[in-house]
Formats: structure tokens, sequence, C-alpha cells
């Protein structure tokens, strides 16, 4: 008997944990940003266009999730203070960054194409995102993968009305 999709919950879903750190259009631009290199808040309050509390509340939160280790610094002359790092959780978002950003420049882009260029910095051919299996077969579409519940997957239980 072949498993459906709705035979199981989606309670634990990996996505939706994902989106509750990240989902919130501030903190993927706090993230682009942060692979920009931009690292202080005043430069990242400039380049990301949201108000100072938001900004505030997405360093804070992607902070506490360890995606960004605040790290003190200090200008000569002046008090000490943050700036942003992006940690190893938060260097592996970048494939997911650059999937949207692939995606935009496909179907968003102004006509004039593009407004970022990617270039591998060895050997300067562009950089492009490509779905594989682990025997590198691909790429692959949504139509050459089976879904299938994984080791977390967990029954749905059905509510009753009350």
């Amino acid at each position: 008997m072949e498993l459906r999709r709705d035979d199981y919950s989606a309670e634990n879903c990996t996505i939706r944990r994902t989106l509750d750190v990240v989902g919130e259009k501030w903190s993927l631009l706090v993230l682009r940003e942060a692979f920009y290199g931009v690292r202080r808040f005043d430069e990242f309050a400039q380049n990301v266009g949201c108000g100072r509390a938001i900004l505030s509340q997405r360093l804070k939160k992607l902070s506490s999730e360890g995606i960004l280790a605040p790290t003190p610094y200090r200008v000569p002359g002046q008090r000490q203070r943050v700036e942003y790092r992006l940690t190893q959780k938060g260097l592996d978002l970048y494939p997911a960054l650059l999937a949207l950003m692939q995606w935009g420049d496909r179907h968003a882009a102004d006509a004039s194409g593009p407004p970022v260029a990617l270039t591998h910095r060895d050997c300067g051919a562009p950089i492009a995102l490509a779905l594989t299996c682990e025997r590198g077969h691909g790429p692959l579409t949504a139509r050459d993968v089976h879904v299938a519940p994984g080791p977390g997957a967990r029954p749905r239980v059905e509510r009753k009305a009350a």
C-alpha cells in the first residue's frame, strides 16, 4: 500500500520551522546584506530599508537563532558597538537565498535584466543552482522528485469536532 501525503501531519514540517526563523521579508533582506558583507547596524539600516526598530528586532531574532553572531567592536574615540557576522548556520542559508534570487532573476527582474551577477571567484563563470541527487543526476525539477515520509514523519491524528 502506498502512503499518501495526507496520512502524515505537517505539524513538525521543517519548511514551517524554517519560515518561523527566516520567513519574514526583512529577515531575508538582512541576510542578503550579510552575504554581501554588511556587518554593522547603520549599514544594514541604510541598505535594507526598514525602520530601525524592525531592524533591531530582526537582528536580535537572527542572533538568538544562531544565524548571526553579535561581535563587539570599538571605533577609537567611540563607545563599544556590535557587528553581526554570519555563523555556519547562517552560511548554510546561502543556497536558499540564491535559489530565491535565481527565481527572481528569471521571473521578477526588470526588462534590463538581473540587478546582481554572481560569478565563481576562481574562474569567473556565472553561478547557478541546480537540484541534483546524491548520485549526481540532474538538473532535476519538482517532477523528478518522489516525496516519502522521513524518519521524523508523524502520522496524522484526526481531531474530533467538539
